[in-house]
Formats: structure tokens, sequence, C-alpha cells
């Protein structure tokens, strides 16, 4: 049993309150005072002591309080009702209230059986194991996604904390834009293009250019690994330019956005620093604004996972790098 935290004696002194009245002698009016307990407490523990037997000796285990639960419960539910309860719940997972009106009795009643087994609390699922990776080279691996911005035409209350609008704002439809981004597994370096929309021609279009752009920087594709979007997964357009370019088109299994992890943080900070990050008169002037984030993203910003270096560091064709 745990030691009440207010407790005046714990289980060494009830030792030592133990020894000094059965090997030392002493009285129970003597041993109380130099424990400052009272005579009952040391007569208590003399005689748990003395009744103790030599396993409980050795281990020190008739020192320790006991529980204060009753030898008897007569009004605990009874097996049966305990049984069927916890069929119930792991049948069907509901909580005390749906389970006590299924089986007639007492919601309290329930939470007390579900509580006195341990399923009070549904466990969780356990996680998979985090697997980090990283390709060997620059382009072995490209990740690309998309990600949806709201267009504005004044800045909003995420940066100004002013949910206030008037009437002509509400009813203003701006629409959305959207974040087309790829970026390279092994270097870090990303490219983004805002447009419109997600359409296969937009895709394909932005696909060519991001891989012109890498090639650009020494980096020759050969993967490229999206999710399951139909923009992707159904584009004949795209499945030719990556052929003709012998790239191999990778897709993650369904509902599993951490395959694509690299993407995503970055879509994370794309967010963070650019779109939010900074105050901008409109949407427009926001756009405006993303190659130069760009370019800073990939030469000046240092990269934890890289060693503090920015992601062109790991471009091949940098002076006095191996090309």
């Amino acid at each position: 049993m745990g030691q009440h935290l207010r407790a005046a004696l714990g289980p060494a002194g009830r030792i030592e309150l133990a020894r000094l009245q059965i090997d030392l002698g002493m009285s129970e009016r003597q041993a109380a005072a130099c424990l400052s307990v009272s005579p009952r407490t040391a007569r208590r523990w003399k005689l748990r002591r003395l009744s103790a037997t030599a396993a409980e000796l050795a281990s020190g285990e008739w020192a320790l309080g006991r529980s204060s639960r009753p030898h008897r419960s007569p009004a605990r539910s009874a097996s049966e009702l305990e049984r069927r309860v916890c069929a119930e719940r792991e049948r069907s997972g509901h909580g005390p209230r749906l389970i006590a009106g299924r089986l007639g009795v007492a919601h309290s009643t329930v939470h007390a059986i579900l509580r006195r087994h341990g399923l009070s609390r549904i466990a969780k699922t356990p996680r998979e194991q985090v697997v980090r990776y990283e390709w060997p080279c620059p382009g072995d691996l490209l990740q690309m996604d998309t990600k949806r911005f709201a267009r504005f035409a004044s800045p909003g209350h995420r940066v100004t904390g002013d949910r206030s609008r008037s009437g002509a704002e509400k009813r203003a439809r701006v629409g959305w834009e959207f974040s087309h981004s790829i970026i390279d597994d092994h270097s870090r370096i990303a490219y983004s293009e805002l447009h419109s929309d997600e359409k296969a021609a937009t895709v394909v279009a932005f696909t060519e250019r991001a891989l012109a752009f890498y090639r650009g920087l020494g980096i020759q594709p050969k993967r490229l690994q999206t999710d399951n979007a139909w923009t992707y997964t159904h584009n004949t357009a795209l499945k030719v330019l990556l052929a003709r370019q012998q790239i191999r088109h990778r897709t993650i299994p369904p509902r599993t956005p951490k395959r694509n992890g690299k993407i995503e943080r970055y879509q994370q900070t794309l967010a963070r620093e650019w779109a939010y990050g900074q105050r901008y008169r409109s949407s427009d002037a926001r756009a405006a604004a993303l190659p130069h984030w760009l370019t800073h993203y990939n030469t000046g910003r240092p990269h934890s996972e890289i060693g503090n270096r920015p992601p062109i560091s790991r471009a091949p064709n940098l002076p006095g790098q191996d090309s």
C-alpha cells in the first residue's frame, strides 16, 4: 500500500518502534515518546511484528500499511453481472450509460464495474513504429503534394486577431489558391508554385517545370512519390511525362500521409513562415512573396535535419563539389 503523504510514521519508523520495544526492552510509553507517537500506536506495531511470519520479517512486509478495503462486500454486484458488463464493453465499446440501458442497471454501477476491471478507458491502438529514412543521393526520390490557401483582399483574423467583417466582405467569394510543391528527399531542396486549381493539366505543367528546376541544379530525378489523389493516379499526361524522362511514379498507401512526411513537413513550414508568418495586403501580395521565400528556404535557411545547413549545400553541382 502507498504511504499517506501526511503520515507521521513510515515503514522505517514502524520497524524502529518495534525494535525499541522488543529488542531493547523499552516500554510502550518510552518507545512512543522516542518517535513522537501515541503508546497505542507503539503497541499496535509491536504486536504486528510479534505475529509476523518469518517471510514477512525477512522482507519487512509486516511494516507496510494494509488495505482499507473490507474483507466482505455484500453490496458488490454479482459476478455474473460483472461478467456481462465486461463482455458488453469489449463487444461494443460503448460507455456506461449505453451499457446500463441495455442491461437494465444504473450507469454508476456499470462505471464502477468497468473501473474495477480496468475497462473504464478503452486501450489505444498501438501506433506504428516511426521509421526514419533518407535516400542516399539527390534525385533518388522526390515527394509531391498540394496545399490549399484561402485568397483574401485584406489581412485576415489569423494575423490581425480581429474577426469582425462587413457584410460585403462576407458576401465576397474570393476563392482558393493551391500551392503545388515538390521536395527532394535527400537534399530537402524544394520547388513550389501557386495556381488557381489542381487539375491534371496544371499538375503536369508544374511537374515539368519542377523537373527542369532540379536538373538545372545537377539533380537527375529517378522517382516521384505522391499520395493517391485522382489528379496524380489517373493523369495520363503525367504518366507520359514521367515515362519519357524515365522517372518511376510511386504512391503511398491510403491514409498514411507520414509516408510522404518530408513534403508534409515542408508544407507546415510553408504555411507558418510564408503564408501566415508575414502580414500581406492581399493574397496577390502573398503570392508575389513566394519566390523570394523559396529562395531563402533553399539557399539561406538552416535545416535541422541536415546539420543546420541550407538545402542547397547538398546540391551536386555547387563550386567545390563533385559534379
